[in-house]
């Protein structure tokens, strides 16, 4: 029986003309069916859950028609919405909290970091039959969640400057007291009552401010990936929910053959592989998760892939999962196409791309591809990379 999944999507609310984030969430949500979308910390953006799904083609279907509805919504007032870990593009003071009395207390104690959570993230959701297994699994899975955060990145840019980083989004996230690699745990019993320590000691407020790469869920029976950026593309998001329920399965599976998980309890290592992840992406190198040395990132992917080729073909994802992986590697990730895009253009070109590839369409620039369009039009060829659905010159 295939592992039920589900995913939730942040997105940046945009104004069209200007590319820049925009306080206008709630003025987007009136337009949107609620028990799909809702608000985040700032009313810069709009989350949306997804149902839960057992093939990916299904969860696919179901990413592409949300994005579908955001887009309309979004167009309808002016707007845009773009999947991205942060938004290229944001005004000096772009911090406006959603109303309530949680996020009013995040805002006050946690001061610039709250103010600057303008950052947005894809979050997979894989069932487990218990909170035990899911305390077990979690630090199984850990040392390979480095790989899903570059494949996921998406945040080279922050407020109008390159950060030198693919995920810019993972330097800010991990300013919080509870983000980065989440400790080893004999079962969910101690989990818990770490948790219930923090929550006590008023480090955070309640256990939903647990924010490490990778948790039991607070309220679902699953385990939570929660270390990658938001991703431009859909199909980058099945790729890692794919992933992520593989590498669910064959922890699983190990544990109950008594394999020994790769993690070792020492985290040192582990934070600087998220490190490396979020500094280079795909376009350099990953730390290899069993020998703890740098090599290339392709090379990383493709030993994941080996690994869970198994768990893959229980749930008849290897194909779809090993030929998005090479999509991924082929095309880079999406930060080094933010980058190419904004280096042939301008950050307005590169806002262009995010809110095309957020509705479906393959659009690498309107200047770095003209060659590539004219040979495929002298060819005969209309290729689907290129399909859109209205200009998106500013308007």
């Amino acid at each position: 029986m295939s592992v039920r999944i589900g995913v939730e999507e942040e997105f940046h609310v945009l104004e069209v003309e200007s590319g820049l984030l925009v306080p206008r969430a709630n003025s987007l949500l009136r337009r949107l069916p609620r028990r799909t979308f809702t608000t985040e910390l700032h009313q810069s953006t709009v989350e949306s859950n997804s149902a839960v799904h057992t093939s990916l083609d299904e969860l696919y279907a179901d990413l592409t028609e949300t994005r579908r509805q955001l887009d309309t919504a979004a167009s309808s007032l002016g707007l845009a919405a773009v999947a991205a870990g942060a938004a290229p593009l944001a005004p000096p003071a772009a911090a406006h909290p959603t109303a309530g009395a949680r996020y009013r207390r995040m805002i006050e104690d946690y001061r610039t970091v709250a103010d600057e959570q303008l950052i947005c993230g894809a979050q997979v959701h894989v069932d487990v039959p218990d909170r035990d297994t899911a305390v077990r699994v979690m630090c199984a899975v850990s040392p390979w969640l480095p790989v899903l955060l570059a494949l996921s990145a998406s945040s080279p840019f922050w407020r109008g400057s390159d950060t030198g980083y693919a995920s810019w989004r993972t330097m800010l996230w991990q300013r919080w007291p509870t983000a980065g690699p989440v400790g080893c745990f004999a079962s969910a019993a101690e989990y818990d009552a770490t948790v219930s320590d923090l929550v006590r000691s008023k480090i955070i407020s309640d256990a939903g401010m647990i924010y490490y790469d990778v948790r039991p869920s607070s309220h679902l029976q699953t385990l939570e990936l929660r270390i990658c950026d938001s991703c431009p593309r859909a199909e980058t998001v099945v790729l890692v929910a794919g992933l992520f329920r593989a590498l669910v399965t064959d922890a699983r599976e190990r544990l109950r053959t008594g394999a020994a998980p790769n993690c070792d309890g020492r985290h040192e290592w582990l934070r600087g592989a998220s490190w490396r992840a979020a500094r280079s992406g795909l376009e350099g190198g990953l730390v290899d998760p069993e020998t703890h040395q740098e090599v290339p990132a392709g090379q990383v992917v493709r030993k994941l892939l080996t690994r869970l080729r198994p768990a893959l073909e229980t749930h008849g994802d290897r194909e779809t999962v090993g030929a998005l992986a090479e999509e991924a590697l082929t095309d880079g990730s999406a930060a080094h196409r933010m980058r190419r895009v904004a280096a042939a253009e301008d950050l307005l070109a590169c806002v262009d791309m995010l809110i095309a590839e957020t509705r479906g369409e393959r659009a690498p620039g309107r200047t770095v591809d003209t060659h590539r369009r004219n040979l495929s039009t002298a060819a005969g060829v209309t290729s689907p990379s290129h399909r859109f659905a209205r200009p998106l010159t500013r308007r």
